[in-house]
């Protein structure tokens, strides 16, 4: 009896089944069509010697560029228009240390007008894509490359420049940038090697599908924040009473809590009062085969400590990428290897992580927490081989003759 109701059945399964895998690979077609209309900007920042912004003003900057418009559901079903996205790079020629913006051309004025606003005395240029002239060549070249992805849950915060009192505009002598430690571990890379770190961004928006609804989306990443943050304070989410009620007494007794557990609150509460973001984090470092140091991946994966805490969050190694070949049985004559240094070149220079083919899952952080990892660092960055614009450039006079 299954069997004939299975048989009855079947072209509809079929039907369904055919239907589901055709329309995933139309959305990728009209998707793949759409990135190939658009045009895309390098764009190159050159610092001042004498700048003194702390992370906050790029979180100025990332806030310009939070746009989760993707197009009503006819542009992106039969035009495969998606959400914008940016992508933040800072990387090292053989130790020359240099920042860029990866942009679609039709957002570039915006994102300029809002760095020279937001930081007066830097110069912005349009330049060739530095990843461009890079092609993979098995016989002369070593690739290691990783993505990073969060220890715990996307609603933990990691460790930002707010503790790190950065917000607080201290004097330089007395600063403690997370990032710098980074800039100098870039500025040691040696003569034929780079390191190039991506940090790809899109506005976060309430797209994931609500458990038990087959329609309705909801933020997971926000939602998550306050449940957390409710069992942490043992908090009746309904009435939005805190702590639990004494049965003696009838009064509320207010929860006790530690220092630590108070920390982490306060982090989650702050966090979610900002805007957020999809991000993809990906570092490629490439050397010739008889230049390449192992000593340089430890130096990668140690520096993404500097952003990480214990009872928050922090960073670790993830990815479809070659960090996962730990054995030589895994890699015969190093044939996975080769195709994925290929491949993870081929992501980089496509900055491809939201959408196939190099399809990623996004982590959600806020503008603190990139503001933290991408930013422009003051005169505490001594890193020498930094490039920083050698004089402040005066002001034209206000009276010249047009």
């Amino acid at each position: 009896m299954v069997i004939n109701y299975l048989v009855t059945l079947s072209p509809v399964i079929l039907a369904v089944i055919l239907g589901r895998i055709f329309w995933d690979v139309w959305i990728r077609y009209v998707q793949a069509q759409f990135f190939l209309s658009q045009k895309y900007t390098v764009l190159e920042i050159k610092l001042p010697r004498d700048l003194y912004k702390s992370p906050l003003a790029m979180e100025m900057v990332l806030n310009s560029f939070h746009n989760p418009a993707d197009g009503n559901w006819f542009k992106q079903l039969w035009m495969g228009e998606v959400r914008p996205w940016v992508s933040m790079e800072i990387i090292s020629v053989e130790g020359q240390v240099k920042f860029y913006i990866w942009t679609w051309t039709s957002k570039k004025n915006n994102l300029i007008t809002t760095l020279y606003g937001t930081y007066p005395g830097i110069e912005v240029h349009e330049s060739e894509d530095y990843a461009k002239s890079v092609v993979f060549d098995k016989k002369e070249m070593k690739v290691w490359a990783s993505e990073f992805v969060f220890t715990k849950d996307n609603h933990y915060p990691i460790k930002t420049y707010v503790d790190y009192g950065l917000s607080d505009d201290p004097k330089e002598e007395f600063k403690v940038d997370p990032l710098v430690p980074f800039l100098e571990f870039l500025g040691g890379i040696g003569p034929n090697q780079q390191l190039w770190i991506q940090i790809m961004a899109r506005a976060h928006k309430k797209e994931q599908p609500k458990p038990g609804h087959i329609f309705k989306k909801h933020d997971a990443w926000k939602e998550g924040a306050k449940a957390e943050v409710n069992e942490l304070l043992m908090r009746d989410p309904d009435t939005k009473i805190a702590g639990t009620k004494d049965e003696e007494s009838g009064f509320t007794k207010m929860p006790t809590i530690s220092k630590g557990e108070q920390e982490i609150v306060e982090a989650i509460e702050r966090g979610i009062t900002k805007q957020a973001f999809d991000v993809g984090i990906r570092t490629v470092y490439i050397a010739k085969k008889d230049f390449f140091n192992g000593a340089n991946i430890g130096g990668i994966i140690g520096n993404w400590k500097h952003f990480s805490a214990e009872h928050l969050n922090g960073f670790k190694m993830g990815g479809p990428w070659m960090n996962k070949l730990d054995y030589p049985w895994q890699d015969y004559k190093d044939i996975r290897r080769n195709r994925m240094s290929k491949e993870v070149i081929m992501a980089y220079k496509r900055r491809s992580y939201f959408y196939h083919p190099f399809e990623g899952k996004p982590l959600v952080m806020n503008t603190e927490a990139l503001a933290t990892l991408f930013h422009f660092p003051g005169a505490v960055a001594s890193t020498p081989t930094l490039e920083r614009i050698p004089s402040k450039k005066s002001e034209a006079p206000a009276n010249l003759p047009i």
